[in-house]
Order: structure tokens, then C-alpha cells, then sequence
């Protein structure tokens, strides 16, 4: 089979044509339709940081496809599933490949109000986002808060999210450094695009009180300021480090305005927390993603990893063969 390899740390990876994946013990074999290029996909094609644990690696940590075989007999041979996370392309084989071989029980059938194609580009990205919408409705967040800020909203979990919290009805204030996309986050639902320039700035410890909540996926500087900005009992839902991995703040916001960090991850998410998170990607949201959807083949991949980082990719890329 083709699949996308790295051998070792010091070799760049690329495609070749290798053994035909041979399932374990208690695990599922699928014919991969779709994958997609996530953040950590990019860093780890690039190289440009240290994403896999073992070698040789196959990257890719979303998965779309069709069961050839389930040993729990949980899904039927030809089955459509979606796999994401669960530390593929980091410590096992990810979807860039033709076949994949995960633990049955990580399989999600996809919901007939999707197809392959759909719920490969949603995947971490989308799950990720609706994780986060999640989050901050069980901490008591709603719609007549006040608005919602969402940042990084050009990427495919910012993009998500704003889709989501607007069919929600949150008032949402996309966040993006990229003026042109303007008419896109509006389209997607945005009531507003803010300039990312000032989340960019030296943060205060308290700035003035704009936001009921917020979906920040860039850490650094930007969650700093977002944080700032919150209004009293704000919540903050943080799931990415786009920006950095530090945070430059102070408690003030957390003592003083009683603002809550809530920690998202989506990667070892437990079965229970990814159902309902899949079950907000009804038909008509669905649907209303499609101007997210970047098409491309497998093949290349390279190309866009870079392109992703580099910031000149708008909205999801799904691949396929």
C-alpha cells in the first residue's frame, strides 16, 4: 500500500509503497477514503517541531473511511467511520496511507448527515471547536451573555467554532489577521471581524471589559489579551497554541473579575464527551461549512503543510485520493 513515511529522525519522510498494514489484537481494519491537514500535521510534514514519538511514523490524525473488518463486530463491513486523535500521528500510524488498522473500539460511525468527505474535514478541527462551545455552555455560558470572541477564526478550528457558536446564537466577533477574509467570517456568521493586531500587543493585566466568553486557539500574547478583555465571570475556552505555548498574563483577571481558563483537549477526549460533541453537526450546519472545504489529493501534502503554516491556508483542507 501507499503511505506517507517517516523512518527515523533525521531522514525527511515522504511517500512510499510499503506492507499492507496487518491489524492486532482487538483491532479494526479500514480502507482510508479521507484525511485532512490539521496544525500538528503541518509541524510534524515540515519538521519544523518534534511531533513524532516513535519511528516509522505515518502521519495524519484524522482519519475517514470504510470498515473492512471489525473484530468486536461493533460495525459491519463497509461501514463509514471517522477516527480522530487518540495519538495518531504522534505514537501510531495516522490516515496518510491507503489502509489503517486502529483499536475498535476508536471507530465513530458517521452520521448520516455527513458524508466521508465531511467528516474528515471537520475531524479534530471541528470536534475540537465543538468541545470548546461545549465547554463554555457547561460552565453557564448562553447566547444572551453577551458576545462571544473567537480567535485564529481563519483556521479550521477558529472557523468551526464561529459556524457553531453562531447557529447557536452567540453574537460572535471573529478574530483574524487577514482583512480579506472578512466577507468569508461573515458568511460563516460573524457579526464582526476584529484585526488580530492588538491581541498581538503587550498584554495588560486588566484591559477594558468586551467579552462574555471567548475560543482562543493561539496561547501567547493573543489568549493573554483575550483574557484581559473578559468581562466579569467570563469564560474563556482554550485549546491551542498556534501563537506559543506560554502564557503571559497575571491573576487579575481570575481574582478580580472571577474569569474562568477552561482548559480543552480533544485528542484523548472520552466517548461520552465526542458523541455529543459529533451530535451539533447537524445537516444544515454541515452544509454550511462548505466554503471551509480546501480539496486536494494526498499527494500533495508537502506543498500545504507549509502553506498551513505559513498562514495562507483559509479554512479546512481535506484530502483524498
Amino acid at each position: 500500500m501507499r503511505a506517507w513515511v517517516q523512518n527515523d529522525k533525521e531522514t525527511r519522510g515522504g511517500w512510499a509503497e510499503i506492507d499492507e498494514v496487518v491489524p492486532g489484537d482487538g483491532e479494526a481494519l479500514i480502507r482510508v477514503t479521507h484525511s485532512a491537514i490539521n496544525y500538528k500535521d503541518g509541524l510534524a510534514l515540515t519538521g519544523t517541531s518534534p511531533i513524532f514519538r516513535s519511528f516509522p511514523m505515518v502521519p495524519g490524525i484524522d482519519v475517514a473511511g470504510v470498515v473492512e473488518h471489525d473484530p468486536s463486530g461493533r460495525m459491519a463491513p463497509g461501514t463509514d467511520v471517522v477516527i480522530t486523535g487518540h495519538g495518531m500521528g504522534e505514537t501510531r500510524w495516522g490516515g496518510y496511507a491507503e489502509k489503517l488498522a486502529v483499536p475498535a473500539d476508536w471507530l465513530i460511525a458517521i452520521p448520516s448527515s455527513m458524508s466521508n468527505e465531511h467528516a474528515a474535514a471537520i475531524g479534530t478541527a471541528g470536534l475540537t471547536a465543538a468541545l470548546c462551545l461545549d465547554a463554555l455552555e457547561d460552565h453557564g455560558v448562553r447566547p444572551d451573555s453577551g458576545p462571544m470572541v473567537i480567535t485564529g477564526a481563519s483556521g479550521g478550528v477558529g472557523g468551526y467554532a464561529v459556524a457553531l457558536a453562531a447557529t447557536a446564537g452567540f453574537d460572535v466577533k471573529a478574530v483574524s489577521g487577514r482583512s480579506s477574509e472578512k466577507d468569508y467570517l461573515m458568511g460563516l456568521g460573524a457579526s464582526e471581524v476584529v484585526d488580530r493586531a492588538p491581541f498581538e500587543e503587550k498584554p495588560r493585566p486588566l484591559g477594558k471589559e468586551q467579552w462574555a466568553s471567548a475560543i482562543d486557539v493561539a496561547g501567547g500574547e493573543i489568549l493573554a489579551n483575550v483574557i484581559s478583555g473578559m468581562q466579569y465571570g467570563g469564560a474563556v475556552a482554550a485549546c491551542g497554541l498556534a501563537q506559543s505555548m506560554n502564557l503571559p498574563t497575571s491573576v487579575a483577571p481570575f481574582i478580580l473579575r472571577a474569569v474562568a481558563l477552561l482548559g480543552v483537549d480533544s485528542v484523548y477526549a472520552p466517548p461520552e464527551k465526542r458523541a455529543r460533541a459529533w451530535g451539533r453537526f447537524t445537516p444544515e450546519v454541515v452544509k454550511s461549512f462548505d466554503p471551509m472545504l480546501v480539496r486536494e489529493k494526498f499527494d500533495a501534502v508537502d506543498g500545504l503543510a507549509q502553506d498551513l503554516l505559513d498562514q495562507k491556508v483559509r479554512g479546512r483542507v481535506v484530502l483524498s485520493w
